[in-house]
């Protein structure tokens, strides 16, 4: 299992923390570098930032709840790990948005995931391999400087942290299976457990996958158990992840089953959940766009992969240090494999395989024996078209971009062409191509290293101030009527959001939030709830209670207040900020709607919600 056909290079311990602390400086710049100076995002981020806040505000670390209701959408780690930061001293003054707690978790398990990458190559580098430490940085950054990963590494989901604790966790197992003996291995199994304390079973059925593939490949199943004792290994992984499983079934009961197991799981993966509809062919697309500009690299080298399965040989003679590549390409097919067959399909589901086709694509770029080969070069040339591409469709903004419609967003078009940032992109782009041309004409090793260094600088100088952009085009309206509830709100009065989904106005105002939408039956809801609906933090009364309030506070978009049945109700308007108007509205004249409404035919909803509330 163990032979060697030529001696690889060894570094130091000091080269290895030489190349370790560039990833560490590469990868705090591109995931932690202004990662607090802007909102969250709506939908689904401020639902995560809501449920790490109250945690650390409740004290509760058992149950995630958000708006007055209890989350289980994920398991607990990410809401651990973002109620950590909230729980800081003095968090409110240095971190004022609240987005720096929340981005942290996602943004770390990034940096950590580079440096798990470059420690792997830079410990275990292949026979053919001349420049460890250059395929290290180069494979770190393949990862980091994927479109998903930049993205994801600065959102507060829990997509981010899954990535990092899966990755972590199988890269240690091949390293186990690589140092031929048991030392060390109940650590990956530690790991798996943290990656199910992220996002539930689907990081061991992962697991699973990617080990059975190996296998086949290596033909060497016996090894591999060997080696890495599963069945040992998943007690282990077991006896940490459960306990909190058992806790949470036993406090809440069926409702955490339905909605965790049921919903979360196994209905994501046998039926389309929240329209999610897509082809059966819709991670080929993301896998090359995931991968831009260096898909070509990735594709060679997962064909190298995949003939592995032909029933040659020749993957299981090769010496178990220059197995990595396969062991990247498996795991990547599982990935492919598993959200491929379920009925749910997201782009984000795509991020655990990005780890494994940076391993690829840098252990594919540095291959010797493919060197002088016409496969490589094709690649190479392909990667210069397609960056060619990029950039001209960046130097041709003014085009495409009068395109972009966001009813949320209007102004976006105009503010971004007049900000020069995707100039700043074109730019970045441009030098990437005239640096990777010219590695490539004149055969200059270490050419996608020189490739990815002006793609760093597209991130810093042009990629993080379009967030800010679209931050205070799209979120900085939300912010600003958010601070208009705080300063507006009498006591008692309940607090509502019409016509549009924005999670953020919770998260920011600190107030249990009523949504609803903009039709008739939305009207009719709002009225009825506010005076029989109950959950933590909120509880309706009839506006003449003795503790009842005469008014509610509506945030409402521009377009629902247009609708007949919002018209004429005759409300206070408080403020206005973008597309939202803040009004005081008289209960009562809402209730004579909402009867008129109901006498029409109009039906309540709200008492049979989704399994998501919001």
């Amino acid at each position: 299992m163990n032979a060697v056909s030529s001696a690889p290079i060894v570094l130091t311990p000091r080269q290895r923390r030489r190349g370790l602390l560039l990833i560490l400086g590469l990868g705090m710049t591109l995931f932690c570098w202004k990662l607090g100076s802007t909102g969250l995002v709506d939908e689904t981020p401020p639902l995560f930032a809501a449920s790490g806040r109250a945690m650390a505000e409740t004290g509760d670390w058992l149950t995630p709840r958000v708006n007055g209701l209890p989350r289980f959408d994920k398991p607990p780690l990410v809401y651990w790990l973002m109620g950590l930061g909230y729980a800081l001293p003095c968090h409110q003054h240095w971190d004022p948005l609240g987005t720096w707690a929340a981005r942290l978790p996602s943004a770390l398990a990034s940096v950590v995931t580079m440096l798990a990458i470059g420690d792997t190559l830079l410990r275990h580098p292949g026979s053919e391999d001349d420049h460890p430490r250059r395929t290290a940085v180069a494979a770190a950054l393949a990862f980091g400087l994927s479109p998903l990963v930049l993205i994801w590494s600065r959102t507060a989901v829990s997509d981010a942290l899954l990535n990092g604790t899966l990755a972590l966790s199988l890269l240690c197992q091949w390293r186990c299976y690589v140092a031929g003996s048991g030392r060390r291995w109940w650590l990956a199994w530690i790991l798996l457990a943290t990656a199910v304390l992220t996002k539930g079973p689907v990081a061991v059925v992962l697991t699973g996958m990617t080990l059975v593939l190996f296998a086949i490949t290596r033909r060497d199943l016996a090894g591999l158990w060997r080696c890495l004792r599963p069945l040992p290994g998943l007690l282990i992984t077991a006896a940490i992840s459960l306990p909190w499983y058992i806790a949470e079934l036993l406090v809440e009961g069926q409702p955490f089953w339905d909605s965790f197991f049921g919903y979360h799981n196994l209905q994501r993966l046998t039926s389309v959940v929240n329209d999610h509809l897509q082809p059966w062919w819709f991670f080929g697309p993301v896998l090359v766009v995931a991968s831009l500009p260096f898909t070509p690299l990735l594709l060679l080298g997962l064909g190298r992969v995949l003939a592995g399965f032909s029933g040659s040989a020749s993957t299981a003679r090769k010496p178990s240090g220059d197995s990595l590549i396969d062991f990247a390409g498996c795991w990547l097919l599982a990935v492919l494999l598993l959200f491929t067959a379920a009925a749910t399909k997201l782009p984000s589901y795509w991020l655990p395989a990005t780890p494994a086709a940076a391993l690829i694509m840098a252990i594919t770029a540095r291959s010797a024996a493919l060197q002088r080969r016409w496969g490589l070069l094709t690649a190479w040339w392909c990667t210069a078209g397609l960056t060619l591409i990029l950039t001209v469709g960046l130097w041709l903004s003014s085009l495409w971009v009068p395109l972009i419609q966001d009813p949320e967003m209007p102004t976006l078009p105009a503010e971004l062409l007049a900000s020069g940032l995707v100039l700043r992109a074109a730019v970045c782009f441009s030098f990437a191509l005239l640096l990777g041309l010219w590695c490539l004409r004149a055969s200059v090793p270490g050419r996608l290293l020189a490739w990815q260094g002006p793609l760093v600088a597209f991130q810093l100088f042009a990629l993080v101030p379009m967030i800010q952009l679209g931050d205070r085009v799209r979120q900085l309206p939300v912010r600003l009527v958010a601070e208009q509830v705080v300063a507006q709100r009498e006591p008692g009065e309940p607090l509502a959001m019409i016509g549009v989904l924005k999670p953020s106005l919770h998260f920011y105002t600190g107030q249990v939030v009523i949504y609803e939408g903009e039709s008739r039956a939305a009207l009719l809801n709002l009225a009825d709830r506010l005076s029989s609906e109950r959950r933590r933090g909120f509880e309706g009364r009839p506006r003449s209670a003795a503790d009842g309030s005469p008014s509610v506070l509506v945030v409402i978009n521009t377009g629902t207040a247009a609708k007949e049945h919002w018209q004429d109700l005759q409300p206070q308007i408080l403020a206005r900020e973008g597309i939202y108007e803040l009004w005081r509205l008289d209960r009562e004249r809402l209730e004579d709607r909402a009867d008129a409404l109901q006498a029409d035919g109009v039906v309540l909803t709200w008492r049979k919600p989704r399994p998501e509330r919001y």
